[in-house]
């Protein structure tokens, strides 16, 4: 019970945190807006679905296509409060989609921090270790630097790259139906490596599309849009909802796998769950939102300090800590004169000082 209550303590004190980040986000840009209007325009954009129907859809090249029933979601806004419709469009078309992909995006990467932080018993580790933003870079550039033979969309391609290379790593990692930790990390050092000169090939060849591909890499939310946020809030939700499952067993096997297996842990079953996971979690996260790195690995070691290391708390503070930095680091990056910075810039310049600041003061500290 003790643990449930400081759980729900703590992430309610979060949960409010990050509404008022938002709320102060959403504020902020180049026209500003009072409290007052952004929660009556925030109100409007709140809707369910009233109605579902079918339409007929076409798949195909040319003469090849065939019908298909797409969905045809209708939707009734129950509310209607009286805002500017200038404001309601920069509140509901603009800002909010990008502000709570953010917060998405940040969600995402403290929940795969803390466990990764955790399974490999290590403070410097982080979501990307198993070489998922390595792919998801591969596969995104790719796709900017050869669009005529890259079937997919950047956003999906990411993805699949993301995934390949986690479990390409996992697979090299394994012999024998086991995988040594040790192993683990060096295969993913060795195949991040690999891809990072992958990387760097495609931005040879990448030609007008360079400066599409570079800002990719340094993380970005700028063209966020609702489409975004549906397509990545419910994956990311369900994974948080299986890691946080699985947050007793993480538990366990810091004490070793001979004294989990002992208490009645299946170490590997429970390892390959948790690698699969948190790579598809980052995956998505990546995906969306390009390369953003430090908030992985920062905010898990902040919320150890603070709320101990305990994952059956430090998981769902880690995730909501992660969802306000985001936040509040992309405002950052909106705040300066001209083109709004990619926000990969702005969680590097703060995390990077700080973690030294950590080190400086002996914070960091085996698990």
């Amino acid at each position: 019970m003790r643990i449930l209550f400081r759980t729900v303590l703590w992430s309610t004190a979060l949960f409010a945190a990050l509404v008022g980040t938002v709320l102060a986000s959403t504020m902020f840009g180049s026209v500003s807006l009072d409290a007052g209007t952004v929660v009556r325009a925030m109100l409007n954009t709140l809707a369910y679905p009233s109605d579902v129907g079918l339409d007929p859809g076409q798949v195909g090249v040319g003469e090849h296509t065939a019908g298909v029933p797409v969905p045809d979601v209708s939707y009734t806004q129950p509310l209607s409060f009286d805002v500017e419709r200038t404001d309601q469009i920069i509140v509901e078309k603009v800002r909010l989609p990008r502000i709570v992909l953010g917060a998405v995006v940040g969600f995402a990467l403290g929940t795969a921090g803390a466990v990764m932080q955790g399974f490999f018993k290590n403070p410097m580790a982080d979501p990307s270790i198993i070489g998922v933003s390595s792919g998801a870079a591969v596969g995104a550039v790719a796709t900017i630097a050869f669009p005529v033979t890259m079937p997919f969309g950047l956003q999906t391609a990411a993805f699949v790259g993301a995934i390949l290379a986690a479990f390409g790593v996992y697979f090299i990692a394994t012999q024998g139906g086991r995988t040594p930790v040790a192993t683990l990390l060096l295969a993913g050092l060795a195949v991040q490596t690999f891809l990072g000169a992958g990387v760097s090939f495609l931005l040879l060849n990448a030609g007008e599309g360079l400066e599409e591909a570079i800002l990719w890499l340094m993380g970005r939310l700028r063209y966020s849009n609702w489409g975004d946020v549906g397509s990545t809030l419910p994956f990311v939700l369900l994974l948080f909802v299986v890691l946080l499952a699985y947050a007793r067993d993480l538990n366990v096997m810091l004490l070793g796998e001979e004294d989990a297996h002992a208490l009645g842990i299946d170490v590997e079953r429970t390892k390959r769950l948790l690698l699969a996971a948190s790579a598809l979690v980052t995956a998505a996260a990546v995906a969306v939102a390009g390369i953003i790195g430090f908030v992985g690995l920062i905010i898990p070691h902040i919320m150890r300090l603070i709320v101990g290391p305990d994952h059956r708390i430090l998981i769902p503070t880690s995730a909501l800590a992660g969802a306000t930095f985001l936040v509040l680091a992309d405002t950052l990056a909106r705040a300066g004169p001209g083109p709004a910075m990619p926000v990969g810039i702005v969680t590097a310049a703060v995390g990077a000082p700080f973690f030294l600041f950590l080190l400086r003061r002996r914070e960091v500290h085996a698990l």
